[in-house]
């Protein structure tokens, strides 16, 4: 019974350490606006600290908008591109129990058992795209990323098109 317990215990660990590594993407939009009448576009600004990826967001962002139709003009496009990046350490708790040391034992029903509890630092990268109507300045369309971020910088790049390209999978929105 312990061993079956201590399994269990082990393949949730591994299952809730697995669940974190899928990138989260989000989007939202302004259920008034038309899409349809927006066929250029102009960018904004990118902010992401780092030139190098200045230069990877707007590329994907590039190719994600004309595979949707939308052309990219120097100036005055009906829409408007932003993009921000950041990156941070977020820290996991992760706790083993072995032997029959967890839940209600600890409360008095029974003995034994150890609880060992690591922390983990994963650094977290974040996207956001911004759409705004050019004439209005209104935001039309928001896409966020949150992904676990490698040490290995190719890696990090075909995560970031992978991402972007989830993100705008059902733009623009009907």
């Amino acid at each position: 019974m312990r061993q079956i317990l201590s399994l269990f215990l082990l393949g949730i660990a591994l299952f809730s350490g697995t669940a974190s590594l899928n990138a989260q993407v989000k989007t939202d939009y302004d259920h008034c606006s038309n899409f349809t009448s927006y066929k250029t576009y102009s960018w904004l600004k990118v902010q992401s600290g780092d030139s190098l990826w200045d230069d990877r967001i707007k590329q994907d962002v590039d190719s994600q908008l004309a595979a949707k139709g939308w052309t990219k003009v120097d100036s005055n496009g009906d829409a408007s591109v932003s993009a921000f990046r950041s990156t941070q350490d977020q820290q996991t708790l992760d706790t083993f129990y072995n032997g029959f040391g967890g839940g209600w034992r600890f409360r008095g029903f029974g003995g034994g058992g150890m609880a060992t509890t690591t922390t983990e630092v994963t650094k977290v990268g974040s996207v956001t795209i911004d759409i705004f109507d050019s004439h209005s300045q209104k935001l039309m369309w928001r896409g966020t990323d949150s992904d676990d971020l490698s040490s290995n910088a190719d890696k990090n790049i075909q995560k970031l098109a992978k991402d972007l390209n989830n993100m705008f999978k059902k733009f623009p929105p009907k």
